[in-house]
């Protein structure tokens, strides 16, 4: 089936593993909600054979919230982790980015994904996520305090 990139930006709920939780659930109604397919989250996780090659091309692919930054080649799938601070600066020139500011620089990156060149390295926010069954996640801010997390990823061959 090939590559997806998926973004999503989601209100925080208190964590971002309960924002992810929270959006999981969402995405899994969305896609899933008549039954027909997956009675629950927990039956589509438990079709391995699914998940592992063919996935959701969604949110739904990375299950856990990974606190560091550095990459684990080792358990790095089925994850999303956190910009570093230098990376947030680099992007939004602040470490405490709005919706807004995520939304333009996302809207940015799609531009440069259609108009670029393959050979030319990815220096965009989506260049972040730099491995596939993986994402990043964005903690954003309105007046100071985190009110939505953006997460954004790929999934998929």
């Amino acid at each position: 089936m090939g590559a997806s990139g998926w973004d999503y930006v989601t209100t925080y709920r208190g964590s971002v593993e309960a924002t992810l939780e929270a959006l999981h659930e969402e995405v899994f109604q969305e896609m899933y909600g008549d039954g027909e397919q997956y009675a629950s989250r927990e039956e589509l996780y438990a079709d391995e054979e699914f998940m592992g090659n063919e996935g959701t091309h969604s949110i739904l692919d990375v299950r856990w919230i990974v606190k560091t930054i550095e990459p684990d080649q080792e358990v790095d799938y089925d994850t999303v982790r956190p910009l570093t601070n230098a990376r947030l600066v680099h992007h939004f020139g602040t470490d405490r980015p709005t919706v807004k500011q995520y939304q333009d620089a996302m809207a940015r990156a799609y531009e440069t994904m259609r108009t670029r060149s393959l050979e030319d390295e990815d220096t965009t926010l989506l260049g972040e996520d730099r491995k596939r069954w993986t994402g990043v996640y964005v903690l954003l801010y309105t007046e100071g305090e985190p009110t939505h997390v953006g997460f954004f990823g790929s999934s998929g061959d």
